[in-house]
């Protein structure tokens, strides 16, 4: 495998080689990113309707209903990318899309927290096996002039099903029930199938192919898992200090143990050389820091529409509207000028945006409702903040990277956004999981809020994606 500082690999993009467009590869890409990201978030809008369909069920224990899925996402999608660099991005990105449509009907049909929980394990593995491979494929059919346009619009697709999750989710968990979460994949993702089936061209394999590193899969899942227990179960009456601690260091020790391992083992699940790569590193540090800040944000809105403003889901779905719809159009604009300027300026003012959401959220709503005037400039600016960062760390990621490692690198990306993501369940369950909010319980969740969005713009300074002159003959 060439290393993360190699120069980067231009061949011919399938859609160039039979003439054909490549936006409704695009589209098949995009359709199925979109599902596997809305599903991430929906469920923040259903965290209390489904605590309240398994009655007895703490929310500590229901965070798992969110936190294996994206455990279990987050650990796959690596493997998932290496697999879809090997052995065929359309066969395993057909093969994700099966299985992500099985396991959401089977989602709808749990009759118990554990099958559910089950279920979504299940499709986490699909969501992680087509989602480095639909960049791959994305990348394949699109010329490299029009790549830093594709890969935004394809991060803004997945930015904005992230953000507008919660609001579809309220109106369809209120109307027809928290199953609906789930069912709501089906059509959309047929159709992904379908066409993907019939569109797709599969692109040349590499003769060698990587073996899957179940060792580090198990630590990291291990590793990440054990910490989210930590620290959701921190003020719960069933878990002893000593048993806290334990599940803490075991974490610990498993991610220490992932990362002396992918130093040493032959074919590791993570290549440590990606991060030779000086932007690469920083970018994934970022969308760490961004990640945790994102849901912490969307968790905590729900939290304070209907328990301190008293609104009902599908106005609490309503009101979170506004900032979504600005993701698309601020990710095309920082996706169009960052082919010419590169991501910097739009990661670093993006995340001070970012911050600025925080702080009014802060500072400004109280126990009485006033949407216009106290929520909705937040709201802004929050949507503002996503659109241009969130697609922006997805594209800066892949930048420079070689062509043979767009997968694993995208994975690698992806993988460490859904980490931060359980991080930020993981803490605000701790923070708000209890009852009787109030306006003072928010105060900590933004304080985090703001201070992760400064980390990510100070984490964003180094990463350097500006086009390099082409030499003069």
């Amino acid at each position: 495998m060439p290393t993360a500082t190699a120069t980067p690999q231009t061949p011919t993009p399938a859609a160039t080689r039979s003439g054909a467009s490549p936006w409704p590869v695009f589209w098949i890409a995009s359709i199925a990113v979109f599902l596997v990201s809305m599903d991430s978030t929906m469920l923040f809008a259903a965290f209390r309707t489904l605590q309240a369909g398994f009655p007895g069920t703490s929310a500590a224990d229901m965070s798992w209903v969110l936190n294996a899925y994206t455990v279990v996402y987050a650990a796959m999608l690596i493997p998932a990318g290496g697999l879809a660099d090997s052995h065929g991005r359309k066969k395993v990105f057909l093969l994700g899309v099966t299985l992500f449509l099985a396991a959401s009907a089977a989602c709808g049909l749990s009759g118990t927290v554990a099958w559910l929980v089950a279920a979504r394990v299940a499709q986490a593995v699909g969501a992680a096996m087509l989602t480095p491979a639909s960049l791959s494929i994305l990348l394949d059919a699109f010329p490299l002039s029009k790549r830093a346009i594709a890969v935004s619009l394809w991060g803004a697709v997945s930015a904005l099903a992230a953000a507008v999750g919660p609001s579809l989710g309220s109106f369809v968990i209120d109307t027809l029930g928290w199953q609906w979460a789930f069912y709501l994949n089906l059509p959309l993702g047929a159709l992904s199938l379908w066409r993907g089936a019939i569109l797709l061209k599969e692109a040349k394999r590499p003769e060698n192919r990587r073996p899957v590193d179940g060792l580090g899969m198990g630590l990291l899942i291990v590793g990440v898992g054990a910490l989210a227990l930590s620290i959701v179960q921190l003020q719960s009456p069933n878990w002893s200090a000593g048993e806290l601690t334990a599940a803490a260091s075991l974490g610990l020790i498993a991610l220490v143990g992932f990362v002396l391992w992918a130093r040493s083992a032959p074919a590791p699940l993570v290549d440590l050389r990606l991060f030779q790569n000086r932007t690469y590193a920083f970018v994934n540090l970022a969308t760490l820091a961004f990640g945790i800040a994102f849901s912490m944000m969307f968790f905590a809105f729900f939290f304070y529409m209907t328990e301190v403003w008293h609104f009902t889901l599908p106005q609490a779905g309503l009101a979170i509207t506004p900032g979504p719809l600005l993701v698309i159009p601020f990710a095309v604009l920082s996706g169009r000028l960052a082919g010419r300027i590169g991501h910097r300026p739009f990661l670093v003012g993006g995340s001070l945006v970012y911050a600025c959401a925080g702080l009014w959220f802060l500072l400004v709503p109280g126990e009485t409702p006033a949407y216009l005037s106290q929520w909705l400039p937040g709201l802004l600016l929050s949507g503002m903040g996503v659109g241009l960062v969130l697609p922006s760390l997805s594209a800066a990621a892949v930048n420079r990277l070689p062509a043979a490692q767009y997968a694993v690198g995208s994975a690698v990306n992806q993988a460490t956004r859904q980490i931060g993501s359980v991080m930020g369940v993981a803490i605000t369950v701790l923070l708000l999981g209890h009852a009787g909010l109030s306006h003072g319980s928010f105060a900590p969740v933004y304080v985090c809020h703001v201070a992760l969005a400064l980390v990510t713009a100070l984490l964003c300074l180094p990463v350097n994606t500006r086009p390099q002159p082409v030499p003069k003959p």
